[in-house]
């Protein structure tokens, strides 16, 4: 038994962060069925890399999950999820607001149906305020929601994140949102509406960044890999390359001092506290780099390991795939695709000890599952599926 095993979830998303939500509900359970247009499918269908004609992009996102084609251009199709949502906990979407109210979908329409329905909403900007109409991709709320102006070279252009944060995150978000409402519908029997914007999340994840503007009134700009009020916490140039080292307190900055044979940086005014070396923080920068240029990655590694001291390569994605740690994790998977074949993809991050999470299923081929669907929620019979898909 899996925490969410019994967890019914149609999934109306597609591309990324609704798919990510349900991709998390689905490796701990939850039958999560993807109701897809016909013939296209999820958008990201056609999002390379590809394995032949299957994107690996999509594969990554939608394993453990169902696919059933629908048209909600279609009023009896319409009407065939209406009558799913009776027997469905969760209803997931990622819509522009007032999409799914054109297709007679809303949630205000689904309560009549289901007052128990649990129905998430993820968008860019959520269901209220004077942007909630606007469309939005994750470099959109990215750019929007500030983190872009924080991240990149010290004195460069502003920069996206390297994963689609903006997606991501609300995609956690809401998956958390749906977690609290399946909580209060087993405490009082009610369902409710989950509102998630994109932009809210990236400003909720800003982190230091806002209670540094609003206690001093300085803008915040990019650091480069260097953190705005530890130091030294950054990235330093070995002989071959980068190493990151976090001294995120004097004991471990006493540390690194007699690490690098410099105990007179211990009593240097300009370094003496966390406050003064960071206000001197490129003096300090440049000293360290100094010393960290004389070894390699690997021999930094080792000596500042055997101290216990926060520190870190930089690896590109080939290392990280073949890390032990990684491996030891399970956090690189294998899966057998009907079409793709062989796949690795991310693990599940979240242990649990008596109902883990898996990666047991692919993802599906488009309407792979709606014959089989349509029989086991509705109880469809031969003769009703096929009428069904003759009318198609």
């Amino acid at each position: 038994m899996k925490p969410l095993t019994g967890l019914r979830v149609l999934d109306l998303s597609r591309v990324l962060a609704g798919p990510y939500c349900t991709m998390m509900l689905a490796d701990y359970g939850a039958d999560i069925v993807k109701i897809e247009p016909p013939k296209v499918g999820d958008d990201s269908r056609a999002f390379g890399p590809f394995v032949g004609k299957e994107s690996a992009y999509f594969m990554s996102l939608n394993r453990n999950k169902r696919s059933m084609t629908l048209n909600f251009k279609r009023q009896a199709e319409c009407d065939v999820f209406k009558e799913m949502v009776k027997y469905a906990d969760v209803v997931v979407e990622n819509y522009r607001p007032g999409t799914m109210e054109k297709f007679g979908l809303g949630y205000d329409e689904l309560k009549k149906i289901n007052p128990k329905i649990i129905y998430a909403a993820c968008s860019g900007f959520g269901h209220s305020g004077p942007y909630q109409y606007k469309p939005a991709y994750d470099i959109i709320v990215q750019a929007m929601g500030g983190i872009m102006s924080i991240t990149g070279p010290e004195g460069g252009e502003p920069c996206r994140v390297g994963a689609s944060v903006g997606d991501i995150i609300a995609g956690m978000f809401t998956a958390y949102g749906v977690m609290m409402a399946l909580y209060h519908r087993e405490k009082t029997g009610e369902g409710q509406k989950v509102d998630v914007g994109m932009l809210d999340c990236q400003v909720a994840v800003l982190e230091n960044a806002i209670a540094r503007y609003v206690t001093s009134g300085s803008v915040p700009t990019p650091l480069g890999n260097r953190h705005p009020s530890i130091s030294p916490f950054s990235s330093f140039t070995a002989k071959d390359g980068h190493i990151i080292v976090g001294a995120g307190n004097d004991r471990l900055w006493t540390k690194l001092c007699n690490i690098l044979g410099k105990p007179e940086l211990l009593t240097d005014p300009r370094f003496n506290t966390n406050g003064n070396r960071t206000a001197h923080v490129k003096e300090l920068t440049a000293i360290l780099n100094e010393v960290f240029s004389t070894k390699t990655i690997e021999q930094w590694m080792e000596v500042l390991e055997a101290a216990e001291l926060p520190c870190a390569p930089i690896n590109t994605v080939d290392k990280i795939v073949n890390d032990p740690q990684i491996k030891a994790r399970n956090m690189i998977v294998e899966l057998e695709h009907p079409v793709a074949g062989h796949l690795k993809m991310a693990g599940v991050p979240v242990k649990m000890s008596v109902t883990p999470g898996a990666v047991e299923r692919p993802a599906p081929l488009l309407g792979q599952h709606t014959a089989e669907l349509l029989k086991e929620i509705l109880g469809w019979d031969e003769a009703e599926t096929a009428k069904f898909f003759a009318e198609e």
